[in-house]
């Protein structure tokens, strides 16, 4: 395996699958699949899920709420997915630790970076839900945080396209596909590869970012063999 230890980022959203809200059981059980597909294989596997499926506090603000009560409550939809990974993980066989960024006894333990690593050098697959713990952060700046946290060899961040492009292959069907990019470059052509907070948290400190699609069977274990799909950016 080219990398040993990772930190997965997961978007909430994806677990919809073709539905408008929540958690479709197929998507979770694919993405479970893949997951233990590379624990098998004995990689240190950290992951953070976002809760956008449930609830985003950013959207929540601009419809009126507070924005310190709304991002709580997306910690708190992370929260529900992160258990429900963990449900179907367990059903599969694998070892699991919750932790959490938010004090949630009895659901998860308070999480910490020499916690996580212990728990993973054990062979668990670590779960870090509730964001940093704190309003004003993404998951994304949630996920820069914990793989700093457990000296992970590269953030993969999942998603439902194969790369950074150019442009949004979704809509300008010409956009570019990069197989490589530098922190620097990535900032001055404006890519949005994560928000700036994560993406400076990786640059700072040497983490390399992956992106690639989650959406195909099999990725995952691709990724993390090293083979040559989706886009790197390192320094």
């Amino acid at each position: 395996m080219k990398y040993k230890k990772i930190l997965l980022k997961l978007s909430g959203e994806a677990l919809m699958g073709n539905n408008n809200y929540g958690i479709d059981p197929k998507t979770l059980t694919r993405y479970c699949n893949d997951i233990s597909e590379i624990v098998n294989a004995g990689v240190q596997t950290a992951i953070v899920i976002g809760g956008g499926n449930i609830f985003r506090g950013v959207q929540g603000a601009a419809q009126g709420f507070d924005r310190v009560q709304g991002d709580y409550m997306g910690m708190l939809a992370t929260v529900i997915n992160s258990m429900a990974l963990q449900a179907e993980l367990e059903k599969q066989g694998i070892k699991v630790k919750l932790l959490s960024g938010l004090s949630i006894d009895p659901i998860a333990e308070k999480t910490s970076g020499r916690k996580a690593e212990e728990y993973l050098k054990k062979g668990f697959v670590v779960i870090i839900a509730g964001g940093t713990g704190n309003p004003f952060f993404t998951t994304d700046t949630a996920s820069a945080l914990r793989a700093v946290e457990i000296h992970a060899d590269v953030m993969l961040k999942g998603t439902r396209v194969n790369g950074v492009y150019s442009a949004d292959p979704e809509k300008v069907p010409t956009a570019k596909k990069y197989d490589t990019l530098t922190f620097d470059e990535a900032y001055k052509k404006n890519l949005k590869v994560m928000d700036m907070t994560a993406f400076t948290l990786c640059k700072e400190n040497n983490l390399p970012i992956l992106v690639f699609d989650m959406n195909t069977p099999g990725n995952l274990l691709k990724v993390v063999s090293g083979e040559n799909i989706g886009t790197i950016v390192t320094n």
